[in-house]
């Protein structure tokens, strides 16, 4: 069995740059970069929010950048998913794809979380290419033009409104025939005059070609479908944090976030760290998962220090 010192769960921002930070404090890192190397970053194209880049930076470039950095620094990158994962024990042991074993005295984990979607093959072939998850992400690049947002919740609204801030014009596209956000944020929306609800909708496909999205089908609750013509299409229909193979042991909340300790990145059990998504239900930003990672590396570092 492989004995590990410093072992690192995702290779999304967070993941990345723990192992940066890990691996100039001499931690000899191992990553193991998932089922999705690179993260949810990988399926955007631009993204104009992440600093020191004046004209914005392909999403999949970025993680390739972030990777030979760490690698540069000595970091030992992996492809490999771990499939099993026992924190009862020290070391904490691991399988990896089912087969192989390792023991490591420390463990950062940086799986991400995963935008729930409505599962339209339509969908996945336009993501990107004007389907999106994240307003505040992909929002910039729909300025004066027409979008929808899927959802009633509090997100849903605080997506539609800051939307409806660049955009000439957002509809919400709502199943029921109220919203199950709070009533401020409703409140928000029915002050926001270029939002237009459209109650009891489902959508039934999104339409376009092959430059992006242009419209999306919908079916209302009595039977009858119309179409919509919109640049874009949002998804707010929540996150779902990728924290089952270890929330037998970490403490989570009621949706499956990873619980740390005040601003560190530790958890409920002493020498599990988590960074990134994984563990933050509020922003889910690029910067905010690498600022993150940057930590779970510190306090990991503190931690085998005083071993």
């Amino acid at each position: 069995m492989e004995q590990i010192q410093c072992l690192i769960i995702g290779g999304g921002p967070a993941g990345y740059t723990a192992a940066i930070y890990a691996s100039r404090a001499g931690l000899t890192p191992v990553l193991y970069e998932g089922m999705q190397p690179g993260g949810q970053l990988t399926t955007t194209t631009d993204i104009e929010n992440f600093p020191g880049f004046e004209k914005g930076v392909d999403g999949q470039g970025l993680m390739e950048a972030m990777r030979a950095q760490a690698l540069r620094l000595g970091a030992d990158i992996r492809t490999g998913a771990v499939t099993e994962a026992d924190l009862s024990v020290r070391p904490f042991r691991f399988v990896i794809d089912g087969e192989k074993e390792v023991e490591a005295e420390a463990v950062i984990i940086a799986t991400g979380a995963t935008a729930r979607y409505l599962g339209l093959p339509s969908e996945e072939k336009f993501k990107g290419m004007g389907v999106s998850a994240c307003a505040t992400c992909d929002g910039f690049f729909y300025r004066k033009k027409t979008v929808a947002v899927v959802g009633g919740g509090d997100t849903a609204c605080e997506e539609a409104t800051y939307l409806a801030s660049l955009c000439e014009k957002v509809y919400m596209i709502v199943r029921r025939d109220v919203l199950r956000a709070s009533e401020a944020m409703q409140e928000k929306v029915r002050r926001t005059a270029n939002i237009e609800i459209l109650w009891n909708c489902n959508t039934r496909e999104i339409l376009g070609d092959m430059t992006g999205v242009t419209g999306a089908r919908l079916l209302r609750k009595d039977g009858t479908e119309f179409d919509i013509k919109i640049d874009g299409f949002f998804l707010a229909i929540g996150h779902h944090p990728n924290s089952e193979l270890f929330s037998k042991w970490v403490a989570v909340d009621e949706n499956g976030y990873i619980i740390t300790d005040g601003k560190t990145s530790r958890t409920s059990v002493e020498g599990v760290f988590a960074a990134g998504d994984v563990q933050d239900p509020l922003y889910r930003q690029a910067v905010t998962a690498a600022a993150s990672g940057c930590r779970a590396a510190m306090d990991m570092e503190k931690y085998l220090s005083l071993k």
